[in-house]
């Protein structure tokens, strides 16, 4: 199963979610990311973040959904429409599921604040991912209504 974590600019939100799962994903399953507009280069608070919890951003880089190298079977769009921000819309025959989160790469003020933006975004992906891995995929595979319900409720919940 590939999961295919997708914002506009693929720096920050979905290169950490991207990392995140793989790193705590089973064998089998991997997840990439892309963006519609990409920022040409992954969020060095983003990057410093993984490696500080000691997960790897090896091969990562911020690239176009038109680049992707496989079909996902799962699209999760990560960007925030309670910010305004336009999430782009993937158009194949895949699931797909909304798991907004508000871009910390964004946020100003002091550096204390900053990081706590960034450590709250992925306590939060870190908890939607392993609620993901906890779902009984196989018997889902077989209801995508189900399925679709079980990851847009999974898109709900917060660390």
């Amino acid at each position: 199963m590939i999961v295919l974590f997708l914002c506009t600019g693929n720096s920050c939100r979905s290169v950490l979610s991207e990392a995140t799962f793989n790193h705590m994903a089973p064998e089998g399953m991997k997840a990439i990311s892309a963006g519609s507009e990409p920022a040409g280069k992954l969020h060095p608070r983003a990057v410093e973040l993984l490696h500080g919890k000691g997960i790897s951003t090896e091969g990562y880089f911020s690239k176009s959904w038109h680049d992707l190298p496989v079909t996902p079977d799962i699209v999760v769009t990560v960007c925030s429409n309670a910010a305004g921000e336009t999430c782009p819309a993937y158009l194949g025959p895949v699931l797909r599921t909304h798991w907004g989160l508000d871009d910390p790469g964004h946020v100003a003020g002091t550096e204390e604040e900053i990081t706590k933006a960034f450590e709250d975004t992925h306590a939060i992906i870190r908890a939607r991912i392993d609620a993901f891995l906890k779902l009984p995929l196989d018997v889902l595979a077989l209801d995508k209504a189900a399925f679709k319900a079980e990851l847009d409720r999974i898109g709900t919940l917060q660390a």
